[in-house]
């Protein structure tokens, strides 16, 4: 690679620098830090007098309210962000972050948005949709089933059963997901501290066994409970308003009291056992394909004049007519609008719907389901009085159709098993790096071939590992790692993030063997995005900046003085570590996809630009996790890159082709600031390149020897 020495005087270089860090240094400053965790200040602030803001709870990420009544303090409710309890990703891939507070019987208090990268309510609608949607929740109660309006319906019933409240027109996958993340942190909540579940950790539920097939006919499955029947007469239903106001008005009820009001079954189809000997298997194969790891799915098959879908129910939406309750909490269902066509002697019913629970709701396969039908009648015509009696129907899986729940593990073992196959895809390109490492003359021997395959394994890095795995490794997981030893906590957290457990594996073994390089010349994502920029500036034939060497050896150190402020705060003011880690573009460019606000964007665009005049200028002076890298590679094993004798001395070709500039006059290999891109070695096997070797074969009367243009590039 030719690049262009500058002359320019260091003084101009060091201004050019000194500038540059008081720009980030007032970024720093003044860019709040868009990750952090509400602060005990700004939550007094959102929450003044005569509300108290207690301490945070050190096992669950929630802050409990007060209010002094005489000489007691009473407990007002928590407050929470549902990013901590249930980061469910949005229409950006990113995971909105709500405020919220709900009081000691599970009534919302409020619920504010705290941040959000929805398209329709950044670029589309405006946030103020949003913002007017989250404020319905306002005195529901986890106790209901709350769910979007469909149709006609306007308003939150608060009364009812079911609770509805007004969706966002072109925002209606939004406005779901929002719905879906607000209930699923708040039942975690209230699971945990309000005694709603038996105080069950809601982390540690049973899974379904999706490698158990036992073949049964309907009547077996009935038998064995694995089809739950009720069968309802209008005379039973008459019985449930006796004495009541609602007695007497449903005329069918009373003139025909022995006819049937419904006959209802109910299946957790998506159990193979069950769904498998209820449904053909093009059916179940549909299924399986309409479900999320996780997911679960129960059959509701119904005949009689009573249907669980009303006239106005609207496919895909909540159905009002069957709630799902486990340990008194109600648990969101909805229609999957999904046609089923059931296997031989199978039965047929009028009515047959298929619904879907999410896995963020928390379902335990392994508890109780309870069913209920609220029937509701309503008197009067003005200020109709709405009376509502309930049907209940109680369903228990075995547990041989289960996996038990671990009582010394967390949910993060079921985050490994969801994510095996992106697993077995991660593991598989690092052998093949390792193998390549490993047998370097081979790859190298052929110098086009193996800037080719580099290309391919950085387009990898880029693809697989940064956007869809998510795996770009930060100073995040350094200082993460040393707030939580700080703090007495656990290091269990960084399991829930596999892809990332994963790859420090690697590293830290690639560490001892080679050095820093193989991070960051290979798996950094960030990194990849650097050097194509590089490319593409070549292309582009823009000018490219090769600095003096007594200059790129000062501005290497900048690097560890980062790295050094940055540990130092997670030590000692941690309300810094969060702005200082913005110092870093890889949440921006890999994690947020560039959806983010405009300094962040122009941060990291800027750092790309850069890096394609001059060389992974951010890698090779700025970063800092390379910086923790590079001091942790000092136990490295191998000096793994082949040298000879006349290298440095007279040689110095392969010091003048190196872009990272990590090769010493003497020839020696600066393995802290090498990123192992192996073109040194692509000259060292070459014989037309390596000027020793040409020399040998010369001697050897192989070839005849090529002239040498100073820098050590051929003619």
């Amino acid at each position: 690679m030719r690049s262009a020495l500058l002359g320019l005087r260091v003084p101009d270089w060091r201004a050019l620098f000194a500038g540059l860090c008081l720009c980030m240094a007032a970024y720093c400053a003044a860019v709040p830090a868009k990750a952090g965790v509400l602060t005990h200040a700004e939550l007094v602030r959102r929450f003044p007098a005569p509300l108290i803001v207690g301490e945070r709870d050190t096992e669950l990420p929630v802050w409990p309210l007060f209010k002094q009544n005489a000489t007691a303090t009473e407990l007002v409710g928590y407050v929470f962000e549902s990013i901590d309890l249930a980061p469910i990703p949005g229409f950006a891939g990113v995971p909105l972050n709500l405020m919220v507070a709900i009081d000691p019987k599970g009534v919302f208090i409020g619920v504010q948005v705290l941040s959000q990268h929805e398209p329709v309510f950044l670029d589309g609608l405006g946030e103020a949709p949003l913002l007017q949607f989250v404020q319905q929740y306002k005195d529901l109660s986890l106790k209901q089933n709350i769910s979007i309006a469909q149709g006609t319906r306007s308003g939150a019933r608060a009364d009812a059963a079911n609770a509805h409240i007004d969706g966002v027109s072109k925002a209606t996958a939004s406005v779901r997901i929002i719905n879906q993340s607000i209930l699923a942190a708040a039942l975690k909540v209230s699971r945990k501290k309000l005694g709603f579940g038996a105080a069950r950790d809601p982390d540690q539920i049973a899974q379904v066994r999706g490698d158990v097939f036992e073949p049964r006919t309907w009547q077996q499955l009935c038998d064995d409970g694995l089809v739950q029947h009720l069968r309802v007469s209008n005379r039973a239903v008459e019985k449930l308003f006796a004495g009541t106001v609602g007695a007497g008005l449903d005329s069918v009820a009373l003139n025909q009291p022995d006819e049937l009001f419904i006959d209802l079954y109910l299946a957790y189809v998506s159990v193979p056992t069950i769904g498998r000997s209820l449904l053909k298997e093009g059916s179940w194969r549909k299924l399986q394909g309409r479900l999320e790891a996780g997911d679960h799915a129960l059959l509701v098959m119904s005949s009689g004049r009573y249907s669980i879908t009303g006239e106005d129910f609207v496919p895909g939406s909540v159905p009002d007519r069957l709630l799902l309750r486990q340990e008194r909490l109600p648990v969101d269902i909805r229609d999957l609008d999904l046609d089923v066509r059931f296997a031989q002697g199978v039965p047929g019913f009028e009515n047959v719907t298929v619904l879907r629970v999410i896995a963020q709701a928390g379902l335990d396969p392994a508890g109780a389901l309870d069913f209920a039908l609220p029937i509701t009648r309503n008197k009067g015509i003005v200020y109709p009085e709405r009376i509502t009696r309930e049907l209940g129907v109680s369903y228990q899986l075995p547990s041989h159709l289960l996996i038990p729940a671990q009582a010394s593990s967390k949910s993060w073992q079921g985050i490994w098993r969801t994510r095996q196959n992106e697993l077995v895809l991660l593991v598989a390109g690092l052998l093949v790096l390792a193998a390549a490492l490993l047998m370097q003359r081979h790859l190298t021997s052929d110098a086009r071939r193996f800037v080719w395959l580099r290309r391919i394994y950085l387009l990898y890095t880029v693809g697989f590992i940064g956007y869809y795995a998510q795996g770009q490794l930060s100073i995040v997981n350094i200082t993460g790692a040393v707030q939580a030893l700080v703090a007495g906590r656990s290091l269990e957290f960084l399991l829930f993030d596999p892809m990332t457990v994963t790859l420090w594996i690697f590293v830290v073994l690639s560490l001892v063997l080679w050095g820093r390089g193989t991070f960051c010349g290979w798996l950094c994502p960030f990194g990849a995005l650097q050097e194509f920029s590089h490319q593409l500036a070549r292309l582009l034939r823009l000018p490219q900046i090769r600095l003096r060497t007594r200059l790129d050896r000062q501005l290497k150190r900048i690097k560890y003085v980062l790295l050094a402020l940055i540990l130092s705060s997670a030590f000692f003011a941690t309300e810094w570590t969060d702005r200082l880690v913005e110092l870093e573009p890889f949440k921006t460019a890999i994690t947020l996809n560039f959806v983010r606000s405009l300094p962040f964007v122009l941060y990291a665009v800027a750092l790309l630009m850069l890096s394609g005049v001059i060389y992974k200028f951010y890698c090779r002076y700025l970063c800092p996790f390379g910086g923790a890298l590079a001091l942790l590679g000092k136990v490295r094993w191998l000096n793994w890159i082949p040298r000879r004798s006349e290298c440095g001395t007279p040689c110095q070709t392969c010091r003048h082709r190196c872009d990272y500039q990590a090769i010493a006059p003497a020839g020696t290999i600066e393995y802290d600031e090498c990123f192992q891109c192996m073109d040194c070695v692509v000259i060292y096997n070459s014989e037309q390149k390596c000027a020793p070797r040409m020399l040998e074969l010369k001697r050897a009367n192989v070839i005849p020897i090529q002239p040498v243009m100073k820098g050590g590039e051929n003619k």
